[in-house]
């Protein structure tokens, strides 16, 4: 009796979710457009929250499993808060902004509310759907999807949009990619930069990160297969305190985008052009981390208010580093710089004598290092006597160092590529190919499989079977994966390339080149031929942008492996090479 009085009640709650999807697309998709919406905004909200809280309530008391009862409770949490700060605003507030403020709050509870209806919503996926690679694509795809119809909304652009530009746009923000076909100033208002925002941070930390993460907080159970889920988004080799590792991420995430924006703030502080300051300095800081390289100004960084605003320039590089290392080698690093802290304070050698930095994370860091010491080194002096000419010595080597930091996966610009110099192009699609490190919010082959490749090739150089650095024996799997990744990422680039020549007749080869490794390795860097192509060539980079993000390597082991073992050899056979 009480679990089918459980199921009705879940059947109504999936109704008033219905309703509340519904509500939240009218209130900020149509609110400058139904006028009689915003005299009675107000008394909607008030409405909608008190009956979520009845519904909750009711919920919570007829609740037949322990976790569910507490997922109920942090929602009634969130809202009972919601419903106390808005009566607080009302009681305080002044005559002509209280309800301003009644609905922000408002409208804050619900959307929180709503990831959290949504979350529980993604969770129950998990045991719908062993498969975690297909979950992982499953849901860039659909909050891509999602993003693309909000983009739609008549509140969302100045001039409207069509379906292309809209689902072109939601892709590069949830891939972090940054290649834009409208301008991001212009064309879109408050609230479609707003909801490009979401789309960034949500594609950069990833939506299962995000489920896992409210999970966490909220103190409700997971599962198995939501631990594989997590753990194989976030690089881990193993499931303990995984859900604890994407709570981890989400803070540490959060924490340095505020830091950022911190900064970026007070570097712009005299920047009289930038009107919404604390709007930009937090778009910027969530962008540069996350690596997707959107801006909220028409010329990006090439912008003249900041072409000569090198502070800003080199906060915008070390948000960059950190988003594009890697999570796990950022708390490797920060786990060895705590033993060291602990050794000196209890004076004492211990905490320094177990091996701390992995080989992956020396692997990285090295082969980073060296990217953006010979990236900058490079584009100086290639540019010292062209494109970076008139500018002080010191504005020679940051615009240097920003170029090789943002050719990697960042797609931030100071000035116009397609003013580079032919050897420069090149050397961009170099560092573009390569892209960020395993387990961060950038694209490409990724630093290991690069360092892997070049490895591979000393060793047989050497006649060695196995790669050894540093008293380590890398293991086979390992190189063969890098091997299967480099090949795919070719041949992905290579179709891409040819499809769009058979749409585009107007641009040269090196601009298509150009932007297809640009958007496969979800860099966002142009030569100026977005705006310009076909709608062919835009659903061809949508593709190549969504294959990047995920990994087509993933999506095919996700598909295609077996989980039974194989008890048999074939006899071997040499195949000639050269």
């Amino acid at each position: 009796m009480a679990r089918n009085l459980s199921y009705t009640l879940s059947k109504i709650y999936g109704f008033i979710d219905i309703l509340l999807i519904v509500f939240l697309i009218f209130d900020f998709g149509y609110e400058n457009i139904i006028t009689d919406w915003l005299n009675h905004k107000t008394l909607y909200l008030t409405f909608l929250v008190l009956l979520l809280i009845g519904f909750n309530m009711l919920r919570i008391k007829h609740a037949y499993k322990p976790g569910r009862r507490k997922m109920f409770k942090a929602n009634m949490l969130v809202l009972v808060v919601t419903f106390i700060l808005a009566t607080i605003a009302f009681i305080t507030g002044d005559e002509y902004g209280r309800l301003n403020d009644v609905n922000f709050i408002l409208d804050t509870g619900l959307i929180l509310y709503f990831f959290l209806r949504l979350t529980n919503l993604i969770r129950k996926l998990y045991d719908i759907y062993y498969n975690p690679t297909i979950l992982f694509v499953g849901s860039f795809a659909i909050v891509g999807l999602i993003g693309a119809f909000l983009l739609m909304l008549p509140n969302a652009t100045t001039n409207g949009i069509t379906f292309t530009d809209a689902f072109f746009t939601s892709i590069s923000a949830v891939c972090v990619t940054g290649l834009v076909v409208l301008d991001t100033a212009k064309d879109f208002t408050f609230m479609g930069k707003t909801v490009i925002l979401v789309l960034i941070q949500v594609g950069g930390i990833g939506m299962l990160t995000f489920t896992s993460f409210f999970a966490y907080f909220f103190k409700q159970s997971s599962s198995f297969r939501e631990g594989m889920n997590v753990s194989s988004f976030v690089e881990s080799e193993g499931l303990h305190d995984v859900m604890r590792l994407a709570m981890r991420v989400v803070v540490f995430t959060l924490s340095i985008e505020i830091v950022g924006a911190f900064f970026i703030y007070y570097s712009i502080n005299d920047v009289a052009e930038i009107k919404n300051k604390f709007f930009f300095s937090l778009f910027h800081s969530i962008s540069a981390f996350c690596n997707a390289g959107f801006s909220t100004l028409s010329s990006g960084l090439n912008d003249t208010a900041l072409q000569e605003a090198y502070q800003f320039q080199w906060i915008i590089m070390h948000l960059v580093i950190l988003g594009g290392l890697g999570y796990n080698i950022v708390f490797n690093f920060l786990r060895y710089i705590k033993r060291f802290v602990m050794s000196m304070v209890a004076n004492r050698r211990m905490y320094t004598t177990v091996r701390v930095i992995t080989l992956n994370s020396k692997i990285v860091v090295i082969t980073t290092a060296i990217l953006l010491t010979g990236g900058t080194l490079f584009f100086f002096f290639a540019e010292k006597g062209h494109l970076f000419q008139n500018e002080s010595f010191y504005g020679k080597v940051t615009s240097a160092a920003f170029t090789s930091v943002t050719a990697r996966t960042a797609g931030f610009n100071t000035f116009d590529f397609a003013d580079l110099s032919m050897p420069a192009i090149l050397f961009v699609i170099f560092l573009m190919w390569i892209g960020a490190s395993p387990g961060s919010t950038g694209g490409g082959i990724k630093t290991s499989t690069f360092a892997l490749a070049t490895l591979n090739i000393v060793a047989i150089a050497k006649g060695k079977e196995h790669i050894e650095l540093r008293g380590r024996k890398i293991n086979n799997q390992s190189v063969k994966r890098a091997f299967a990744i480099i090949c795919i990422s070719l041949m992905v680039i290579g179709l891409g390339i040819l499809m769009i020549l058979f749409f585009e007749k107007d641009f040269t080869l090196i601009q298509i080149a150009f932007e297809t490794f640009s958007a496969f390795s979800t860099v966002g860097l142009s030569l100026g031929i977005t705006a310009g192509l076909s709608v062919g060539s835009k659903y061809v980079l949508i593709c190549v942008m969504f294959f990047g993000r995920i990994g087509l390597l993933n999506l095919l082991i996700g598909m295609m492996k077996r989980l039974h073992t194989q008890n048999y050899n074939y006899p071997e056979e040499n195949i000639l090479i050269n």
